[in-house]
């Protein structure tokens, strides 16, 4: 095994477990990632102005949608609460759960995943379900979103990754993916509608503490900014690793790897598996596993941090409904997939 390929590996290495095994690398996720990110480059020799070009513009378009998304929700954060109350006289309960999920996923590819998940939180305190109801529904609702996110650059850091390492156009990941991604959010807006729902308790968004101020907008911004370029460096870092093993994988075996997104940020694993050189049934496979398997626990995707970390959901509870629901999706996309 040749050093580029060694190194890769050992950085790969640190990059998934150090930030489950430190809550100090977990709370500096961005910088940690961006060190790792150089040190892949520097070990693969592939520094170059162009990878610097891509990396300091790549994150833009995300950055202007989270900013522009987060102060207009800044503006309107009352008047969606206030819609809403006025939508549950008009309509019967499970059709405004259904149409708030579906609306929410689908808007997630544009208002960005995380804005998303910061007026699901508003909603849902809004509705003022029992706090075990409002957990279930939060659950349904960021699996679809995580899903809807995805259809777009601008939608989540993921998205960002994968269009940018394949060397795509803005409308890629929706040819790609919304297919498939499409019948999955209808899917979850009809199961988050059947749901059995209770009124007049003491509501997870009592939790959710302070008000975001225009500094919290700014800061979250910065943090998507590194983020995203640090997973730029990083994707062209592991590229020995994706050339050498991934690109042979069976599609199959990809899709059920990347199981792992349950509990690994799914945009670091985009930058560490997909690459060019990949076939589009591999690109996804690799996506759609990501995609499943990221809502099934809290650390797997961004609208399940946020959501959890505002509603003081825990992760045994998360687990209760995002576990069965991520694997009965993954079966079911399989079918579809490599069956039918």
């Amino acid at each position: 095994m040749d050093l580029p390929v060694l190194a890769a590996l050992v950085i790969l290495g640190l990059v998934l477990a150090l930030p489950l095994a430190s809550p100090r690398v977990e709370q500096n996720l961005e910088v940690f990632l961006f060190i790792m990110g150089l040190l892949s480059v520097a070990a693969a020799g592939v520094a170059s102005a162009r990878l610097a070009w891509d990396a300091v513009t790549h994150p833009v378009p995300i950055a202007v949608a989270v900013l522009i998304s987060g102060l207009l929700f800044q503006r309107l954060r009352g008047h969606v609460s206030l819609a809403l109350v006025r939508l549950r006289l008009m309509l019967p309960l499970p059709v405004v759960v259904g149409v708030m999920i579906t609306t929410l996923a689908l808007a997630s590819s544009v208002i960005t995943v995380i804005i998303a998940s910061l007026v699901l939180v508003e909603l849902i305190g809004a509705m003022q379900f029992q706090r075990e109801d409002e957990a279930r529904i939060v659950v349904i609702a960021c699996m679809a979103i995580g899903l809807g996110a995805a259809l777009t650059p601008i939608g989540e850091p993921l998205s960002t990754i994968a269009t940018g390492k394949l060397n795509q156009d803005f409308w890629f990941l929706m040819r790609l993916l919304g297919p498939w991604v499409m019948p999955g959010i209808v899917a979850m807006g009809v199961w988050g509608a059947l749901q059995p729902l209770r009124y007049n308790s003491a509501s997870l968004a009592a939790l959710a503490g302070p008000e975001e101020t225009y500094r919290d907008v700014v800061v979250r911004v910065l943090r998507v900014y590194l983020f995203v370029m640090a997973l730029v460096l990083l994707g062209e870092g592991f590229k020995p690793v994706i050339d050498r093993f991934i690109v042979r994988l069976d599609p199959r075996l990809l899709y059920w790897i990347n199981m792992v997104s349950a509990i690994l940020d799914n945009a670091t694993l985009t930058a560490a598996e997909v690459g060019p050189k990949m076939t589009t049934l591999q690109v996804r496979s690799v996506l759609m596993g990501l995609l499943i398997s990221g809502g099934m626990l809290i650390p797997g995707n961004i609208p399940n941090i946020i959501a959890a970390g505002k509603l003081g959901i825990r992760s045994r509870t998360w687990a209760r409904v995002g576990v069965p629901l991520g694997l009965a999706l993954l079966v079911l996309y399989y079918v579809a997939l490599f069956v039918v």
